[in-house]
């Protein structure tokens, strides 16, 4: 049976809001891991046959195909193409999907996946008021929808709403959240100050790490912090960050391997994605794992290390929960809430520690999922070799 192999993953550190990376361009985000990709590896850029990147809000500098003009903007082969796709949160990680496919499935050789996002530049969900406002059209893109109304009526189709809603069913406190979010800040910088992170990034002119972490966050200052939703348990604490950033990976096949003389990191194990209920929309990530484990016959002990996104605290929480993972093997590095969430790069920036921290501590399989919009979750398996 073919295999697709991950033969190396870099980013960049991860910029806050208005923080170091704001101003530039997304086409000069990507294009930095590109080049750093190509360098790293020593192949012949020609030889790569597809750039699949993941992006949201693709308007004024994300759009006309992203990942496309962001290897144009590296200055590497004109003969390469490029594709940019949109599965919300998870982007990037279809992203990776979709490449590992075309090697598994024979007809390619050597693919990029990777992701690009700044959201400093393009806030979210901007796209959509700049698409629909000047057409005059009903804002969002399920307001109007006979179909859509009939089956899930006038409930909001908001990630706040849904994160509530998860908190709610499986009974998370606001203090449980604060508590995980303060542990996430807590993980992340002690992987900042050890090195962690140094392999897997690419600093990016004055921005050598990550810009998210706080040292001085505190419970007491959680506390004090109000709900989004009044009456409600989510706060910006507990919220994973708005940020900046891009990520990128090389998958080859065993062909591909031989011919250009690299070496093989990890393997994918498993893909899959899978959906539920759009309007919690961000609990897609429970059944995706049990659907991945059953495919798979693993079970979550033989999971050494996972990697689920913090969108917000629940969502991890309710996935704890529910799988019985060991919370010590879960975003052992700290997660969004303290890391960041470049959306459409967050899936690739994900991949990249996992592979990392499984070559730190000698693990062998490590779980990636996400929840993403619209109530859908990918999970990836890769093997390290």
């Amino acid at each position: 049976m073919p295999e697709a192999y991950i033969v190396e993953a870099v980013r960049t550190p991860v910029g806050r809001r208005r923080g170091g990376l704001a101003a530039v361009h997304p086409a000069d985000l990507g294009a930095h891991v590109l080049k750093a990709l190509v360098e790293r590896t020593g192949i012949d850029a020609s030889a790569v046959e597809d750039v699949v990147f993941g992006c949201l809000d693709t308007v004024g500098p994300q759009a006309a195909d992203i990942a496309r003009t962001c290897w144009l903007a590296a200055g590497l082969p004109e003969e390469v193409p490029g594709v940019t796709i949109d599965r919300q949160c998870g982007s990037s990680q279809q992203a990776v999907h979709f490449a590992a496919q075309g090697v598994l499935s024979g007809t390619q050789d050597l693919v990029v996946a990777g992701g690009v996002q700044n959201m400093s530049m393009i806030p979210i969900a901007f796209a959509s008021r700049q698409a629909t406002e000047p057409l005059g059209l009903t804002e969002g893109p399920y307001a109007g929808s006979e179909g859509w109304r009939a089956r899930y009526g006038d409930q909001p189709v908001n990630q706040f709403y849904g994160a509530e809603l998860i908190a709610k069913k499986w009974g998370i406190t606001r203090r449980d959240q604060e508590e995980f979010a303060l542990r996430s800040h807590e993980r992340a910088i002690r992987a900042i100050d050890e090195g962690r992170f140094a392999r897997e990034t690419v600093p990016y002119g004055d921005v050598a790490v990550d810009e998210g972490p706080r040292r001085d966050t505190t419970l007491e200052k959680m506390a004090g912090l109000k709900p989004v939703i009044e009456g409600g348990t989510i706060t910006a604490a507990c919220s994973s960050q708005v940020s900046d950033g891009a990520a990128a990976m090389l998958l080859a096949s065993e062909q591909a391997v031989r011919e250009h003389g690299l070496t093989p990191r990890a393997r994918i194990h498993h893909l899959s994605v899978r959906g539920e209920d759009p309007i919690r929309m961000l609990s897609a990530p429970i059944p995706a794992t049990a659907y991945a484990l059953k495919k798979t016959g693993l079970t979550i002990d033989d999971i050494d290390l996972v990697e689920i996104n913090e969108a917000f605290a629940p969502v991890v929480l309710a996935w704890l929960k529910e799988t019985g993972a060991d919370p010590d093997k879960v975003n052992v590095n700290g997660g969004a809430i303290a890391l960041g969430h470049p959306l459409g790069a967050t899936g690739v920036k994900l991949m990249t520690t996992l592979l990392h921290e499984l070559e730190r501590t000698n693990g062998r399989f490590g779980l990636q999922t996400m929840c993403e919009g619209g109530g859908q979750a990918n999970v990836t398996i890769i093997e390290r070799l």
